[in-house]
């Protein structure tokens, strides 16, 4: 019996760190979101960081100088790490604070989130979403640039949609 309770406990909290929503208090929600939002800062800082670092580099850079390769490398993972932050665990947890029996793809998330005003525009997230989920292919020198491209352009937006709901927490 005790074994078993062992094992229970075990998994209740894996699936509070997984995110089942069943077993998360607003207690739980709460803890998240505060968790989160230094998360969120720092990894924003990062991709500031990160985002002037790349600016000062020419519009058609050489693919072959590894120095600016790796300064775009780092600037990608930077902005998949906070638009999956964001998205995944933010505005997942402040859906659930207001609506705890909430369930859904993050497709659905993003739409709640819009619905509320947390967002301005779900379809555009989900395309950030597909956007960083790019990173892992091969590419042409060129579809790596216009890769890297893309993503300092939609880091503007990321940038700006964080900003503007920390400021309403």
């Amino acid at each position: 019996m005790r074994n078993i309770l062992q094992s229970a406990s075990r998994l209740t909290c894996f699936f509070r760190k997984t995110g089942d929503n069943n077993s998360m208090t607003l207690n739980d929600i709460s803890v998240q979101i505060s968790e989160t939002i230094p998360k969120i800062e720092k990894a924003l800082k990062h991709l500031e960081y990160s985002f002037r670092k790349i600016s000062k580099f020419p519009v058609r850079f050489d693919i072959e100088d590894l120095e600016i390769l790796e300064s775009f490398e780092s600037f990608t993972s930077r902005f998949s790490r906070l638009s999956d932050i964001f998205s995944a665990k933010l505005l997942r947890s402040l859906i659930l604070k207001g609506d705890p029996s909430f369930k859904g793809s993050l497709s659905d998330f993003l739409n709640e989130s819009e619905k509320l005003g947390y967002i301005s525009d779900s379809k555009r997230w989900w395309a950030i979403r597909a956007l960083r989920n790019k990173e892992a292919h091969e590419y042409t020198d060129e579809d790596l640039r216009k890769y890297f491209e893309a993503i300092k352009a939609e880091s503007i937006f990321v940038v700006s949609e964080t900003k503007a709901l920390l400021k309403k927490l």
